[in-house]
C-alpha cells in the first residue's frame, strides 16, 4: 500500500469520527470511494438503524462506482441486520478494490466481508493505518471480543492527588474549561457510572449538558442498599440504571415509576457485583463506559481490573494530607501491587492538566468494599 492509500484511508478515519458522539452500539465508520485519483463519493455512520458509511458514500457515487478503490475503515458487514451487508452492496457497485484499516471484531462479519469480496475477484486489503481505527472503537473491540465495554475514570483532583476536602467539599477544585472537556468524554460515552455516595452528595446529573448533543448517555448508579431519592436530579433527563444488591419488590417499584430500570446484581459479599454490572452494560450494547465516582468506587474497579483508562485533571493547587484521594486501594504490601499507568496523552485544559493513561492490567490481589 502506498502513501496515497495512507491519504485517502486518513480521510476515511477523520469521516468516521464524526459518528464519536452518536453511531452507538454500532462502531464508528468512515468510507471513501476513489477513481482515477478522485474522491467521488464517502460517507460515515451516524446512527444505528441508519444507512452504514459504504451506503452513503456508493449513493454519492452512483454509476461512477464501477472500477473504484473503496477505502474503509473497518471491514464491510456480510450479514443482514437492520440494514443491508456491505460487502454485497460494493460488490454489486463493481468496486475494483477495497483497502481496509481493520477487520470487524464482531462475530457476525469477523472476515467473512472480506471473504465475499475476494470471492467476487475483488483485490482487498486490510491493516492500513489498523492501529488508529481500532482506537476510534476501542469500547466496540473489546465489547465484541471480551464481552465487557471499555471504561474510563475520570478523576478531578489538586496536584497532590486530592479530589474533596475531608468533609466533602469538591465543588469546585478544577476550573470550567475542564468542567467542559468532561462533557465531551460523557457525550462519547454509551454509559456514565456513579455510586450512591457521589448522587447523594452532590445530587448529580451525570447528563451532557455543556455542549450540544442529540443523545444522553445511560445514566447507572451502584446502590447497594437502594439509598436512592426517586426525587433525585438523575432521574429529570434521560435513562437511568439503578445496580442494586438488595431485591426490595417495593422500592424497585417506586424507582421504577420514577423511570429507572433497575437490576440485581449481588456478589457473594451482598454487594454490587461489578465485573457482572460491567457485563451486563456490555449485554446491552455499551462500548464505551465513563466513571465518575468517589474514591471507594474508583479503588473498587482498579482492584477488580475493570478500567481501562483513567482521564485525570489536576488543578494547580494543594489541599493537603487530610483532605480525600484519588481512589482507595487498601494497604499495599508490596510495589508489585501497585497500579501501573501508561501516559498516552498530556496537555494543558484552561487552568488545569488533563492527563489520559491506559491502566496496567497486571493480577491485583486487594479487595475493596463498596
Amino acid at each position: 500500500m502506498s502513501a496515497v492509500d495512507s491519504q485517502w484511508m486518513a480521510k476515511a478515519l477523520n469521516l468516521a469520527e464524526r459518528g464519536l458522539f452518536t453511531t452507538t452500539p454500532n462502531p464508528r465508520v468512515g468510507c471513501v470511494l476513489v477513481k482515477e485519483g478522485v474522491a467521488i463519493g464517502e460517507g460515515w455512520h451516524e446512527r444505528a438503524g441508519e444507512p452504514h458509511a459504504e451506503a452513503l458514500a456508493l449513493r454519492v457515487a452512483g454509476d461512477k462506482a464501477r472500477g473504484a478503490t473503496a477505502y474503509v475503515t473497518l471491514e464491510p458487514c456480510s450479514h443482514f441486520g437492520r440494514t443491508p451487508p456491505c460487502a454485497e452492496a460494493l460488490i454489486a457497485a463493481g468496486m475494483a478494490r477495497v483497502v481496509i484499516a481493520m477487520q470487524d471484531p464482531n462475530p457476525l462479519v469477523a472476515g467473512q466481508g472480506i471473504t465475499k469480496l475476494r470471492a467476487a475477484n475483488i483485490e482487498v486489503e486490510c491493516g492500513l493505518m489498523e492501529a488508529e481505527a481500532r482506537n476510534l472503537n476501542i469500547g466496540f473491540v473489546k465489547r465484541m471480543t471480551e464481552g465487557l465495554p471499555w471504561v474510563r475514570s475520570k478523576i478531578a483532583a489538586s496536584l497532590d492527588g486530592r479530589t474533596a476536602l475531608l468533609n466533602g467539599t469538591s465543588q469546585w477544585i478544577t476550573g470550567e474549561a475542564a468542567r467542559r472537556d468532561v462533557h465531551l468524554w460523557r457525550a462519547r460515552s454509551c454509559a456514565v457510572i456513579s455510586g450512591i455516595e457521589t448522587v447523594l452528595r452532590d445530587d448529580a446529573q451525570l447528563s451532557v449538558r455543556h455542549i450540544p448533543t442529540t443523545r444522553q448517555p445511560l445514566r447507572v448508579v451502584l446502590d447497594s442498599r437502594l439509598r436512592i431519592s426517586c426525587d433525585a436530579r438523575i432521574f429529570q433527563d434521560g435513562q437511568v440504571l439503578v445496580v442494586t444488591a438488595k431485591a426490595d419488590e417495593h422500592k424497585i417499584v417506586t424507582l421504577e415509576q420514577a423511570g429507572a430500570k433497575v437490576v440485581v446484581l449481588a456478589d457473594e459479599s451482598g454487594r454490587v457485583d461489578l465485573p457482572g454490572t460491567m457485563r451486563h452494560l456490555a449485554a446491552i450494547g455499551c462500548n464505551e463506559v465513563l466513571v465518575e465516582a468517589g474514591s471507594t468506587l474508583n479503588g473498587a474497579l482498579l482492584n477488580t481490573g475493570l478500567v481501562d483508562e483513567l482521564v485525570l485533571y489536576f488543578a494547580p493547587q494543594l489541599l493537603g494530607d487530610m483532605a480525600r484521594g484519588m481512589a482507595k486501594l487498601g494497604e499495599l504490601q508490596t510495589l508489585d501491587q501497585r497500579v501501573e499507568l501508561a501516559w498516552q496523552d498530556v496537555r494543558q485544559v484552561g487552568k488545569d492538566l488533563r492527563i489520559l493513561a491506559t491502566v496496567n492490567k497486571s493480577p491485583r490481589t486487594l479487595t475493596v468494599k463498596v
